[in-house]
């Protein structure tokens, strides 16, 4: 499996369609060398300004998502 450094540099926009959320970024994307740990792991960084927006952009997905399912449902209880 080939791991990879992912910069997100810029967030653009976020929908959500049919159960999926997708987010619009600019990213750097490079290779990046294996590791003797024995995980095999890709790194996402972005800096805070942007976390935080993630955040909000991924809390108002959900909550419309939220509003399509019915009352009994919205509750978090199965």
């Amino acid at each position: 499996m080939k791991t990879y450094n992912i910069e997100i540099q810029r967030l653009k926009s976020a929908r959500h369609d049919k159960g999926l959320i997708e987010l619009g970024v600019d990213v750097l994307v490079l290779p990046r060398p294996a590791r003797d740990e024995g995980a095999v792991v890709s790194c996402l960084s972005l800096p805070v300004d942007d976390a935080r927006t993630l955040v909000i952009l991924l809390k108002q997905q959900l909550a419309e998502l939220d509003k399509l399912n019915p009352r009994s449902r919205r509750s978090g209880r199965c």
